[in-house]
């Protein structure tokens, strides 16, 4: 578990990141400052660089947290839950926690050329830091824990991608989710 400072930081971070992100979803991305940032979320600039290195950081905040979330969340399921029923489990809880912020932030990083490549970057480190957890909770191979976790993120990826493409229905998403994890699930149940 995360110590209040920690967690203090994190709140911190993901409340820079929301003003951010509204900033960027009302002006475009090029047209919002670091200053800009600062100045809506009642900082000073040098507060804003204590938590991002860079105004691109503040659009991937959100999944470094959510990537270490994950992975402590990973670390506290059941001793003899299978790994697929694991990784099915949180991240599911974590797609129900998807909100409109974060839809706008996927609009975001879409329209910004700049930021596509950075978020894939982002999102395969928080895929390494959920690895990680599941090596430790499951005593898996480095092989076996990197194709069940790449293919939960492919579940994940489609289920989004089928959920905007039917209106996203909010409750279609997680019914979408189950069903990528059932038609994914591993030959070999016990993984």
């Amino acid at each position: 578990m995360a110590g209040l400072r920690e967690r203090t930081r994190r709140a911190v971070q993901a409340e820079l990141a929301a003003v951010a992100l509204e900033l960027f979803t009302e002006r475009g991305f090029d047209d919002v400052t670091v200053d800009d940032i600062a100045r809506a979320a009642g900082v000073s600039k040098r507060s804003f660089f204590r938590y991002f290195p860079a105004k691109e950081d503040a659009v991937f905040g959100g999944v470094r947290l959510m990537g270490d979330d994950i992975a402590e969340q990973i670390t506290g399921r059941p001793a003899g839950e299978p790994a697929w029923e694991c990784l099915h489990a949180v991240l599911r809880e974590w797609v129900a926690r998807i909100d409109a912020g974060s839809r706008a932030a996927l609009r975001v990083i879409e329209s910004t050329p700049a930021l596509r490549a950075r978020f894939q970057q982002k999102r395969e480190e928080a895929r390494g830091r959920i690895a990680e957890a599941l090596a430790e909770r499951t005593g898996l191979d480095a092989f076996a824990v990197d194709l069940l976790t790449s293919a939960a993120a492919t579940a994940i990826d489609c289920a989004a991608r089928e959920w905007l493409r039917t209106g996203g229905a909010e409750d279609e998403r997680l019914k979408l989710v189950d069903t990528a994890f059932d038609r994914l699930r591993p030959a070999c149940a016990g993984s």
